[in-house]
């Protein structure tokens, strides 16, 4: 008889806004529908139900033991470096012959920074039929959630950067909405003082919810403050079919034990805007002139890829 594979366990944050969390029960459903020989289930780890717990409880309750955990989130943060693990531990406890692997937070994907693109292309028009306004005159202020975590935020300023490369946009700044610096007024002046004439705000998050929705209230106030600057919102990531796959992608990864650290924006794998020519490249060593290894000449072909990460 063959071993049935880990259920996957979606870890979200959890939010006072019933849309979001509604939101967050059907991505689960329709991963759900994509896995039909996978159990599914989810839960939060504060705000909104069910709890994480009760999601475990329920798949054991069917006979589960084995759990891959992959955390709905784009930044790893204090929930997905310390709260879910320790509430994948404690559960562990509770139901003795579990078992879990941890996948890792979605952000900044290849696929997720095109979601992104796709959005401001909306923002800018594009769906109305008639080609976005210039790249070239846009400023976009990709808006975080926020952490106490400097890793967190850098990881967002990591977001902004990928999604500039390549693409042509005039800029694309950093703001939060919550507990780092700058605060999305502060982030629009920025881009004002810096000659922004046409600014989209991206809000950089996966649903709707409270904080989104605060991104949105932000950017009108100051945007009718400032009315010589033409000022849009996008809209959130949402439950897209690269969501979907992602998602899926990281629970086979947690599965095989496949963790890779910062693979997914590197040019030597993913196809990036602008750097397809480097995927599968031979990676060379740097020749340095204190490295006593390097008396030879020449170099010595690693295979594509094979610096540790």
């Amino acid at each position: 008889m063959t071993t049935p594979p880990p259920a996957l366990l979606i870890a979200g944050h959890g939010t006072r806004d019933e849309a979001g969390a509604e939101a967050f029960r059907d991505f689960v459903r329709q991963l759900q529908l994509r896995l039909d020989h996978v159990p599914v289930a989810g839960g939060f780890i504060e705000l909104s139900p069910p709890p994480l717990g009760d999601a475990v409880a329920g798949m054991v309750a069917r006979g589960v033991r084995r759990f891959a955990a992959v955390p709905l989130m784009l930044v790893s943060a204090g929930h997905a470096k310390g709260d879910i693990p320790a509430a994948l531990a404690r559960e562990k406890e509770r139901h003795p012959g579990m078992s879990y692997t941890y996948g890792r937070p979605l952000g900044p994907h290849p696929a997720l920074l095109s979601v992104l693109e796709r959005r401001l292309d909306e923002a800018l028009g594009a769906t109305e039929g008639r080609i976005p306004l210039d790249r070239a005159d846009v400023t976009v202020l990709l808006v975080g959630r926020g952490s106490t975590d400097p890793d967190a935020n850098a990881e967002v300023h990591k977001a902004a950067r990928l999604l500039w490369e390549g693409r042509g946009y005039a800029g694309v700044e950093t703001a939060f909405v919550s507990l780092a610096a700058p605060d999305v007024p502060s982030g629009l002046d920025r881009c004002a003082k810096l000659g922004a004439k046409r600014i989209v705000v991206l809000p950089y998050f996966l649903f709707t919810g409270i904080l989104p929705e605060r991104v949105k209230q932000q950017t009108e106030g100051w945007a009718a403050a400032h009315p010589e600057v033409e000022v849009r919102s996008a809209e959130v990531i949402g439950p897209e079919p690269e969501l979907l796959d992602l998602v899926i992608e990281r629970y086979e990864e947690a599965v095989k034990g496949d963790l890779r650290m910062n693979c997914d924006s590197c040019v030597y794998r993913i196809a990036l805007p602008g750097f397809e020519d480097k995927v599968g490249l031979p990676q060379q060593p740097h020749f340095h002139p204190d490295d006593d290894g390097h008396h030879h000449h020449g170099h010595h072909h690693h295979g594509a890829h094979s610096h540790a990460h």
